[in-house]
């Protein structure tokens, strides 16, 4: 039961790190993000399984962690307001080729974030090119340039 209880507990923590780091934190990783993913793995491993390194504590560790996940994502499905509050919701950051500054300070996110993704999606290189410029929730930047018609 402890290894249960441990494992929930962890989940639970980093699901809420990672929350607070925000969506760009895992978007794309940088080597300093491998590397504290790296570390925040190896302290996570020695706080599931605590001073019980056997074979069945790490089966009960990780069957622990698949179900906690699959119990969110039917929660998730069930109840978009959880659904929101776990995952966010997509956030409009460009509007008519000026970017929002509020909501880009917000995501922790510069200008320049924007035309990175403008380029490698779309092959635009100015921000007045760009209609509407999207926060996903996943992390990722979506751009929908002006129709050229």
């Amino acid at each position: 039961m402890d290894a249960v209880l441990r494992a929930a507990t962890i989940y639970l923590v980093l699901l809420v790190l990672f929350k607070i780091a925000g969506r760009r934190a895992l978007a794309e990783i940088s080597n300093f993000d491998l590397l504290l993913l790296m570390i925040i793995g190896e302290a996570t491993q020695q706080a599931l399984v605590g001073e019980d390194f056997s074979l069945i504590n790490a089966i009960i560790v990780i069957v622990t962690l698949i179900a906690i996940d699959v119990g969110l994502s039917l929660v998730k499905l069930r109840f978009a307001r959880i659904d929101a509050l776990i995952e966010g919701t997509s956030t409009l950051i460009v509007e008519d080729g000026r970017p929002l500054k509020k909501r880009l300070s917000e995501a922790r996110l510069r200008e320049e974030d924007i035309l990175l993704a403008a380029r490698q999606s779309q092959g635009l290189e100015r921000m007045s090119q760009i209609k509407y410029a999207i926060l996903e929730k996943n992390g990722k930047i979506s751009i929908i340039p002006y129709s050229s018609g």
